[in-house]
């Protein structure tokens, strides 16, 4: 049994995105969120799985469509909720993040796949990584892993590597993590909803400058 995970934190005001705060205000920032997390989970529905789960920090609102299986967070670092999130299926399970609105069900299906691979792995701009697939969950492969610091990506990939695994490489993305990501990702993805709200808020900005 496949499945799908997307790890997210409700968009409320203040927990999500700070660091688009300024040019945009906390609401403007959680709205952007909101908006990156719909793509996210729209892409995510359209890309067979057996399983579409949310991992969430928060409460569900009406962002969420129907089809997805809703599991709270467990754990205290990020390292702890992505192995404990892995821990909870039975078999193979792609997990990515609510940062890459740009995402599609092209770039994900290959990764829902373990002929030729153990574990597949998607890197980020930043130096973390954006997606982690793997054929057997296996704790020790995420716990102690340096979360949200440049090395993140490469200790990560590194794990997996050390264990052996045949690791399949998915593309670079850009998460959306400050106001230029979040331009430069709503240019490579301008029809969905992340770049439209984009668009309306930066224009305010810009008015209001």
């Amino acid at each position: 049994m496949t499945s799908l995970l997307v790890i997210a934190k409700a968009p409320a005001p203040g927990r999500v995105k700070t660091r688009l705060t300024p040019p945009f205000t906390p609401r403007q920032a959680a709205a952007l969120a909101e908006a990156a997390l719909a793509d996210t989970l729209a892409a995510v529905l359209a890309t067979p799985a057996d399983r579409h789960v949310l991992v969430l920090d928060g409460a569900p609102g009406p962002w969420l469509p129907s089809g997805f299986e809703v599991v709270p967070q467990r754990g205290r670092g990020l390292d702890e909720r992505l192995a404990a999130a892995f821990a909870d299926c039975a078999g193979p399970a792609l997990l990515i993040g609510m940062d890459t609105p740009q995402v599609t069900p092209g770039l994900l299906a290959p990764a829902l796949v373990f002929d030729t691979c153990d574990a597949w792995f998607g890197p980020a701009a930043d130096g973390g990584f954006w997606a982690l697939g793997l054929a057997a969950a296996d704790p020790a492969l995420l716990l102690g892993v340096p979360m949200s610091v440049p090395e993140t990506g490469a200790v990560q990939h590194g794990r997996l590597r050390a264990a052996g695994l045949r690791t399949g490489l998915l593309p670079l993305l850009r998460d959306v993590d400050t106001a230029a990501d979040a331009a430069e990702v709503a240019a490579l993805a301008p029809a969905g909803r992340f770049a439209a709200l984009h668009r309306r808020l930066s224009a305010r900005t810009a008015v209001a400058r």
